[in-house]
């Protein structure tokens, strides 16, 4: 095995969409496995959930899941706390059922105030929903993370 440095699609975080750049790799010749080297699983799966919460298109069945495990909570806390039935909440995990716009607001409410430190961003990011665009059909951004400085962007 080697270890290189480059790009990585980060599928294990349950996002199609997430791109780690200049992260190192372990690759093996022998099998094809590459396998990221993540110094910092906490700081990135906190970005991760930063840039779904602060993205201006509406959140997806995946990002819903995401912010859900994100936060440690089964389908039935989350749907408790959303004052949804778990299979509603299920359909919009699966993409089965499309989340409405006041749905949407919540479950990025309720992850700024119960994500692990990111309350301190809370009021900044509120502020800043009325710029979601609730009509939009885009297909969600790819999101690019320095695996060094934890900072992103949408591309």
């Amino acid at each position: 095995a080697r270890v290189e440095k480059g790009t990585y699609r980060f599928r294990e975080s349950g996002l199609d969409n997430v791109v780690l750049k200049g992260i190192e790799t372990v690759n093996c010749s022998a099998c094809g496995n590459e396998d990221p080297i993540l110094p910092n699983l906490d700081g990135l799966l906190r970005v991760l959930a930063v840039a779904l919460v602060t993205n201006k298109l509406p959140l997806t069945g995946s990002e819903v899941r995401y912010l859900r495990k994100y936060l440690g909570m089964s389908g039935e806390q989350f749907a408790r706390i959303l004052h949804t039935d778990k299979s509603t909440l299920s359909k919009w995990e699966t993409g089965a059922v499309n989340i409405g716009s006041k749905s949407d607001l919540l479950i990025r409410a309720v992850t700024l105030n119960l994500g692990r430190g990111l309350r301190d961003q809370a009021e900044q990011i509120t502020r800043n929903f009325e710029h979601i665009d609730e009509e939009s059909t885009a297909s969600p951004n790819r999101i690019e993370v320095d695996s060094e400085t934890l900072e992103y962007e949408y591309a």
